[in-house]
Formats: C-alpha cells, sequence, structure tokens
C-alpha cells in the first residue's frame, strides 16, 4: 500500500517575527494558487482536468486546481506538477519557463513556502477554433 502524501504543508514564521503558532497551508491552496498563476500565463491554452473536474465545470463552477498537483518529495520539499496545453504558435519552452516562474512567485507571496521544483508537462497544442 503507497503512503499517504501530507495534506498540509508548514509556513514558515516570517524573519523577525514572533512564532505565536503553527500555520498550515492545504495542498489543495497550493494547487488552486498554481492554477491561477498557470491561467495568467500567456500562450497557455488551458490545464487538464479529469472527468469529475470536467463535469463540475459544466454546471458552472470554475475549477482552478484542475492539471494541479502538489505533493511533498521524500526529502520534504515541494513539488507541483502542472499539465497544460498551449496555444498554437507560441513558444513551447517560453511558455513553460513562464509557468513555472509564475508558480514559484504566486507561492512564495501568498504563501511564504519555497517550491523546490515546478515540472511543466505539456499534454497537448490548442489550435484556433473557425468560427463559420
Amino acid at each position: 500500500m503507497a503512503e499517504k502524501q501530507p495534506t498540509s504543508f508548514v509556513q514558515p514564521t516570517p524573519t523577525g517575527k514572533e512564532e505565536l503558532g503553527r500555520i498550515e497551508v492545504a495542498s489543495e491552496v497550493l494547487e488552486v494558487i498554481a492554477g491561477i498563476a498557470t491561467t495568467e500565463v500567456e500562450g497557455v491554452a488551458a490545464t487538464r482536468g479529469n472527468f469529475a473536474s470536467g463535469v463540475v465545470e459544466r454546471f458552472g463552477k470554475k475549477v482552478h486546481s484542475k492539471g494541479i498537483k502538489a505533493s511533498m518529495t521524500e526529502e520534504g520539499l515541494i513539488a507541483v506538477d502542472v499539465f497544460c496545453s498551449v496555444k498554437y504558435g507560441y513558444s513551447i519552452p517560453k511558455v513553460a519557463k513562464g509557468v513555472q516562474t509564475s508558480i514559484r512567485q504566486a507561492i512564495q507571496n501568498m504563501t511564504a513556502i519555497e517550491t523546490n521544483e515546478v515540472n511543466v508537462h505539456i499534454t497537448g497544442i490548442q489550435f484556433e477554433k473557425d468560427e463559420a
């Protein structure tokens, strides 16, 4: 049986501040932050979701964390995996680097948690749709 991944990450106390207690950030929060940061990068067409997130979006609810997985490595470092498609005509390496930078900065700014790695998986190219 596989080991269960932690469901939250401990947020460090800001420098120069008194520690009043423990702050934990759920992995779902990191996934939402990463999802929003991903969609803000120019050239990203969409993130890949699963069947459940597709059904939920059909009913009008936006799922920001679809196609994003935040986990902790064996060394206790945070890794984020992003599965997205790129719009046709954009440079895949530039878009992927933009996604990595955007996610790393967003998580650092909002939670003060350092990400060890941001892995971008390009799952497809989206072509322009002809409106006839």
